[in-house]
């Protein structure tokens, strides 16, 4: 998260939507004259904001009573010992907490040519000129947009039929045309990618309904997903499980097979986002130092994708309540008719609701839209406390806001089919 996951990328992101803002400004009476964007600037702004945040989080530590930091690479060799730097430590408690690294497929040519990774593109000190990304989901997504608002030429070519497919298809639909709106190109049912040099740059061949297609840009962004850290732990010498994906099985309060070994985070496979791993260490802490009895599957799941307007997911989507066959209400509002959205200028989008039609609890929602990150978590509050929706409609709204519009959205709703 700090170097090179959501604090640079967000970072990046607000330099992308300033940009954008700027461009757009004639519409709203306020004339710029030409946007250039000083990438290297826009680089230096975030360095100095990731150095800002590792200073404080190395000097928290350094002031910590009790804590021994140790920099290297750590391997088990026991179930409760482990060796670093040609040191064996032992505990009777020890938590895994190692994280994920991209992805990189075994195409042919990709070996020979240079090509990025949503970690070494945080290093890139200019700005591509056509930017080609291969992987339609979250990280590819949020740097197409980003980089297309910087001034660099963006395709994106992806495997699935649609971006983001553990969306909804009328939620992928939607991103879909913002990102077309905003100049990006995107391919999709990509199959059999093959990569090779084009002059300074790379040609991506792949084939395409029926077709093969080549597209040739100056940099390649390799997003096909990622995986945990967890192959290099030794974690035969400890006993401790894998899943056939690599990720280190553990129970309901993430402790391993092996009694004493926790593991958080997403070497777990249990989410795959800051917010989850951090909300791993609250339930193993509440548990051991606290005497409580947390959980994970008490958590709720939800996650933010940070284009413009952003989208808020929290609990279940449409396709996941038809697919356990739950008797449900579903409501939608177009994000233009929303007030703050018109004011603002940014009516793209629109929020779905989830109901259960019995005991009126909010199943799931996904808020496409201006300040819908923020919008969707007044929901998930309502959902942890196992609250009916009409919390929301009887209570007063401030106005002008977007979360105003909710007690509408849940006003509308109809019978799921």
């Amino acid at each position: 998260c700090v170097n090179n996951g959501c604090i640079p990328t967000k970072t990046m992101v607000a330099s992308a939507r300033a940009a954008h803002v700027a461009r757009d400004g004639a519409r709203f009476g306020v004339t710029t004259g030409p946007v250039r964007v000083d990438y290297g600037v826009v680089k230096a702004r975030k360095d100095e904001i990731v150095a800002g945040s590792v200073k404080g989080l190395v000097d928290w530590m350094a002031a910590t009573k009790g804590l021994t930091t140790i920099l290297g690479e750590a391997r088990f060799t026991g179930p409760h010992e482990i060796e670093v730097n040609g040191e064996t430590l032992s505990a009777p408690q020890i938590f895994l907490n190692t994280g994920g690294r991209p992805v990189v497929p075994d195409w042919p040519g990709l070996g020979e040519v240079p090509y990025l990774t949503n970690e070494s593109l945080m290093d890139l000190a200019v700005l591509p000129e056509h930017l080609v990304i291969v992987g339609g989901g979250y990280i590819g997504l949020e740097f197409a947009q980003m980089f297309r608002r910087f001034g660099s030429r963006v395709t994106v070519s992806e495997h699935g039929d649609r971006l983001i497919a553990r969306e909804d298809a009328d939620i992928s639909e939607a991103v879909k045309g913002i990102l077309e709106g905003e100049g990006i190109v995107l391919h999709f049912s990509a199959r059999d990618f093959a990569v090779a040099k084009d002059g300074a740059g790379v040609a991506l061949t792949f084939a395409a309904g029926g077709a093969a297609q080549t597209v040739t840009g100056s940099h390649l962004l390799v997003a096909t997903g990622r995986k945990p850290n967890s192959d290099r732990l030794g974690l035969d010498a400890a006993g401790i499980a894998v899943d056939a994906r690599g990720y280190i099985a553990v129970n309901e309060r993430l402790e391993t097979n092996v009694p004493g070994v926790f593991a958080m985070g997403d070497v777990n496979g249990r989410g795959a986002f800051t917010h989850t791993s951090y909300n791993d260490f609250e339930i193993v802490a509440a548990n051991l130092l606290d005497g409580d009895d947390r959980k994970v599957s008490e958590r709720i799941a939800a996650h933010n994708l940070y284009i413009d307007p952003p989208l808020g997911r929290v609990g279940m989507s449409e396709g996941e309540v038809k697919a356990k066959g739950i008797k449900a209400l579903v409501g939608v509002l177009p994000m233009s008719r929303v007030g703050r959205a018109r004011e603002r200028g940014e009516t793209q989008g629109f929020m779905k609701v989830l109901v259960d039609a019995q005991s009126k609890l909010i199943l799931g929602a996904a808020l496409l839209g201006i300040e819908a990150d923020e919008v969707v978590q007044s929901i998930l509050h309502v959902m942890a406390a196992r609250q009916p929706y009409t919390l929301i409609t009887r209570t007063m709204h401030i106005h002008p806001t977007v979360s105003e519009l909710l007690p509408s959205l849940f006003g509308d709703l109809k019978a799921l089919v």
